[in-house]
């Protein structure tokens, strides 16, 4: 392989580290402001975040593999969660009444609650760790990608 060859594949190499760089940021001052503001991890916010969003309608409540998908993690893991949660009254579980095989997570009032009062302390500190990220040569292009991609979800 040339050196012409690899460069791609270094660019790329670099690109990953820069996303993964954006991440561990953006996570990190994330979770401490919803860990001294909340009590909340920011797996724990994401996750209250999508079963916030189920609804009664056809396909609106989503299965254990459905929610580990949407929180990015494995469905041990995601159980495990539930359960912290649901220990704290935030979440409660039922079986699914068509298919008792199946089990449906619900956010509880309580759980509700705090979603309301976590996300402007989520959406503010997701705004200061992009702001610190841009100023950074090599994240600010990834930060304007993502400042982008919610400008055309909204």
């Amino acid at each position: 392989m040339t050196a012409t060859e690899s460069a791609p594949a270094a660019a790329l190499a670099q690109g990953w580290c820069a996303l993964s760089l954006l991440h561990g940021r953006i996570e990190a001052h994330v979770e401490k402001a919803l860990q001294a503001g909340h009590g909340l991890s920011v797996r724990e916010f994401s996750l209250l975040n999508v079963l916030g969003k189920q609804h009664d309608g056809p396909g609106g409540h989503l299965q254990m593999k459905q929610v580990a998908d949407a929180v990015v993690l494995s469905q041990s893991a995601t159980t495990r969660l539930v359960t912290r949660l649901e220990d704290r009254g935030l979440l409660s579980r039922y079986l699914c009444p068509t298919d008792r095989r199946g089990i449906y997570t619900d956010v509880s009032e309580a759980g509700r609650t705090l979603l309301e009062e976590a996300r402007p302390t989520n959406d503010a500190a997701l705004r200061e760790a992009l702001a610190a990220a841009a100023a950074v040569p090599e994240l600010a292009p990834l930060v304007a990608a993502v400042e982008g991609l919610g400008r055309e979800g909204a």
